[in-house]
């Protein structure tokens, strides 16, 4: 079928139907328009979702949980497929949307031309035919005038009352009008030849010409949306690959979710190296009453020690009864030995590996600064050396620095790992299996009393030193006096059995062992850890300060 030889007569629906073309492909081209911005919305929403979920973490406070871990695997995932999303929309933008946008303007302006040559053709068959409609009317006119004046003739001739000159006239004036009627007779003809000819031409060749033009303009129109179409949809499928690895690392992050890891790391980050507590002792409180009985009375061993505290069982089992109880929380000392020793060990650990870190720094800093220094003296002209010194020197104190604390907390680190000795002339020997009662716990979950004393026990002195300060008739004199904050048992030889609000008297001040020297009110005296007690010193001791 052909617009040219089947629409011959339908110039002005074809008129129509082309400017209904181009704008249908306008109106699809603004739909892809909506279509990448939904996308575009969608993706920075995924991008917002993502980053409101996953803020930025400091080192320490990075997951470790499979489950968390997991989780931040499915956002990282997420995020990809966001941006994936955003690849949508850019590639809709510039080879859809853009494309058709361009190719309307060209519709637009091919169509225009097309329909003005049409116009053209038109109007030139019209003032052909004008030309030969005057050309006929003209000879219309002649013929009329020539048969007029061929009855004037006839009439005078017939007139025998009519001169001959009147009649030669007449005969004169027919002959001219006869004359112009055969010449508008022939011109008549030939526009009428040239009119026919131009009208064959013009419906023949010229319209079905333009109308092929304008068929084809329309039919390519109809090509290029199903291209578009056609990309549209690819544009879609061709990131269906990568979203579909992006859903499969979000199966593969909850594959990964261990929950046999998680509770090692719970007890990792929690266990405070402690021992669970022994069985308590049997207290006899009935070896200073006079048995009178049989000798088959049955009697229990005699407690070797000082005078047992009636409180002491109820209060130390209250004490223990911390596990879902709320804690005491200790200060945070340099040392760390307010920590459990597994959590200190680790703490201290990850403090030397920073320091270390930071000490290389410096001492790449130095490097480049000395050499700096060396070209700067080679070649004067790029400065002065003595510029770079104050901040060598900086370094330098710096990295002193640095390696100090890099000893100290490796002490420290020594001692936890069990490495370094006792500490202290009073502590010749040390029972590493000794541990700090459990009752103090903060409430992050990690232990609160001074762990400084975890591998090491109270003082031991002299067994024979022992017994004269102890036996003496004349003891230390009390220089202040303590409040019991928490029960301790005393289950180390030198060590004294403490009741929780138990009022004690103070005889020797801590020696920086971590442990105070305390005296009953019946004259027991025996070590306490100083942690576990608020210290008040007489204000005419020597010293006298307050300890909390």
């Amino acid at each position: 079928m052909s617009w040219g030889t089947d629409l011959w007569d339908q110039f002005e629906n074809l008129d129509k139907h082309t400017q209904w073309g181009i704008d249908f492909l306008e109106r699809y081209a603004k739909f892809v328009k909506e279509r990448l911005e939904i996308e575009q919305v969608y993706a920075k929403q995924l991008r917002g979702l993502v980053k409101k979920y996953c803020p930025k973490r400091s080192k320490e406070d990075e997951p470790r949980f499979t489950s968390c871990l997991s989780f931040y695997s499915i956002l990282n995932e997420l995020n990809d497929y966001a941006g994936q999303r955003e690849v949508v929309a850019e590639e809709m933008g510039h080879k859809v949307y853009g494309e058709l946008m361009r190719y309307s303007q060209d519709l637009k302006a091919e169509r225009k031309h097309h329909l003005q040559e049409g116009r053209k053709t038109q109007q030139y068959l019209d003032q052909c035919w004008k030309h030969m409609d005057n050309s006929k009317k003209k000879f219309e006119r002649e013929c009329k005038e020539a048969e007029k004046s061929q009855m004037i003739y006839e009439r005078l001739d017939n007139d025998i009352n009519a001169t001959k000159s009147e009649v030669e006239k007449a005969k004169s004036q027919l002959y001219l009008r006869q004359h112009m009627a055969e010449e508008s007779k022939n011109e008549y003809a030939a526009q009428l030849q040239n009119f026919n000819a131009e009208q064959w031409k013009h419906f023949n060749v010229a319209i079905p010409q333009i109308f092929k033009n304008l068929q084809d303009m329309d039919e390519r129109r109809t090509v290029k949306l199903g291209e578009t179409y056609r990309t549209f949809a690819e544009v879609e499928r061709r990131v269906i690959p990568i979203v579909s690895k992006c859903l499969e690392g979000m199966v593969t992050a909850a594959k990964n979710v261990d929950e046999r890891r998680d509770s090692g790391i719970v007890v990792e980050s929690f266990k405070s190296g402690f021992d669970p507590p022994a069985d308590f002792p049997f207290e006899d409180f009935s070896q200073n009453i006079q048995r009178t009985g049989s000798d088959g009375t049955i009697g229990t061993p005699k407690t070797e020690g000082g005078k047992p505290d009636p409180k002491h069982a109820i209060s130390r089992t209250k004490n223990k009864l911390w596990l879902f109880g709320k804690k005491p929380k200790a200060p945070t000392l340099e040392d760390l030995s307010h920590l459990p020793p597994e959590q200190r060990r680790k703490k201290l650990q990850q403090r030397i590996d920073e320091l270390n870190k930071e000490l290389q720094k410096e001492m790449d800093q130095r490097d480049a600064l000395n050499k700096m220094k060396d070209v700067y003296e080679k070649n004067p002209q790029m400065g002065d050396p003595g510029s770079l010194q104050p901040k060598i020197s900086e370094t330098i104190c710096n990295m002193e620095k640095l390696r100090s604390e890099i000893h100290k907390n490796e002490n420290w680190l020594a001692e936890v790992e069990g490495k370094h000795g006792s500490r202290g002339e009073r502590r010749p020997s040390a029972d590493v299996n000794h541990h700090a009662p459990h009752g103090r716990e903060s409430p992050e979950g990690s232990y609160t009393d001074d762990h400084s004393q975890e591998h090491r026990s109270p003082p031991q002195p002299d067994p024979h030193e022992f017994d004269d300060e102890f036996d003496d008739d004349d003891p230390l004199p009390a220089i202040g006096h303590c409040k019991a904050l928490y029960s301790f048992d005393g289950s180390n030889e030198g060590t004294l059995v403490m009741n929780e609000n138990e009022v004690l008297y103070v005889i020797e001040e801590d020696k920086g062992d971590g442990w105070t020297r305390v005296r009953k009110h019946g004259g027991v005296e025996g070590y306490v850890p100083t942690s576990y007690v608020e210290i008040t010193l007489e204000k005419n001791s020597k010293g006298a300060v307050t300890y909390i």
